[in-house]
């Protein structure tokens, strides 16, 4: 059944997910056609709401929601009324009032994007919240993954980098719990919280991950700009214990284990530069995957219409 929304993994069942995944390869097969267009949203208004900057993700939704034939408006916080005190309450206001059917929001404030759900009819989805969620990034995740593994069940990946301030580690190890991947988070002591998920292994060494056998290396940037305090002794020591260094990546391709990367890379931080050139790196197959999974999320949600009613919560 459809949902009006699409705010977290940990609410979706095992069903859902699979749905989504199966949804999005009818999609992805489009990309090779000349019309890359199907009229699914027709006549269907899709509004991006960004407060934080994004590449990937908002070019992929805008994507995504074109190649359904809906009508996007990227709303440009910097130079909206944002600036001159609008409470993101009130601008919901005016956008349920345009009547959008679908509101893409990403906000450094957790929890916003399902506080504006409950204030709007609109379908919304959320595209990252602080340091909380991005569950339409562990669902492209799932789908990459699963094109190397069709059966995931017993596979085993390990995310490594600063997972306490990820978003997409909270999302992405939710969601691959949930298909039977076991999962390993690798950092730093002060980067790798205690809490989360139960089933996850936590490694401070990465040979002793590397051990445990991972098919997947999932390398996460290090958040500079959530960082308050200092973490670890400098960018250089961090590469040389966490990253993906030459010496590291000679294993690593030895042993033929995928490298996956939700993006913007930081070259020389959380990994080499050679990795980006690897035969078994599914960074760019995530960018790719990213449109398909969108493309089934807007698909799968379902609007309210005017006869129900919102719940204001």
């Amino acid at each position: 059944m459809a949902r009006k929304d699409f705010l977290d993994i940990a609410s979706l069942s095992r069903e859902e997910v699979d749905l989504l995944l199966d949804q999005a390869t009818p999609f992805k097969e489009l990309f090779t056609r000349s019309v890359k267009k199907v009229p699914a949203l027709k006549g269907k208004s899709v509004l991006m709401l960004f407060y934080e900057p994004s590449t990937r993700t908002l070019s992929s939704f805008e994507v995504a929601a074109k190649r359904l034939s809906a009508d996007v408006i990227d709303l440009d916080v910097p130079h909206s009324s944002v600036t001159k005190g609008e409470t993101v309450k009130d601008t919901v206001d005016t956008l349920q009032a345009m009547r959008a059917d679908y509101i893409v929001v990403r906000h450094k404030m957790s929890g916003l994007p399902r506080a504006i759900a409950r204030q709007t009819r609109a379908s919304v989805i959320n595209a990252g919240d602080g340091a909380h969620a991005h569950p339409t990034q562990a669902l492209l995740d799932a789908f990459t993954l699963k094109e190397a593994f069709p059966d995931l069940s017993g596979r085993k990946i390990l995310i490594a980098g600063d997972i306490l301030h990820s978003r997409v580690a909270r999302s992405t190890s939710r969601l691959f719990l949930k298909l039977g991947v076991e999962v390993g988070f690798l950092g730093p002591g002060s980067l790798v919280p205690r809490t989360g998920p139960e089933g996850i292994t936590r490694f401070t060494d990465f040979d002793e991950a590397l051990r445990w056998g991972p098919d997947a290396v999932y390398l996460l940037r290090v958040q500079m700009e959530r960082q308050e305090v200092q973490y670890f002794p400098s960018v250089h020591e961090y590469h040389r214990v966490y990253g993906v260094t030459q010496e590291r990546f000679k294993r690593i391709r030895g042993e033929g284990i995928y490298i996956m990367h939700p993006g913007p890379v930081n070259r020389g931080v959380e990994l080499c530069h050679e990795v980006m050139d690897y035969e078994r790196s599914l960074i760019n197959q995530q960018v790719e995957n990213g449109i398909a999974a969108r493309m089934a999320v807007l698909y799968w949600l379902k609007p309210q219409t005017d006869s129900e009613e919102v719940n204001r919560e």
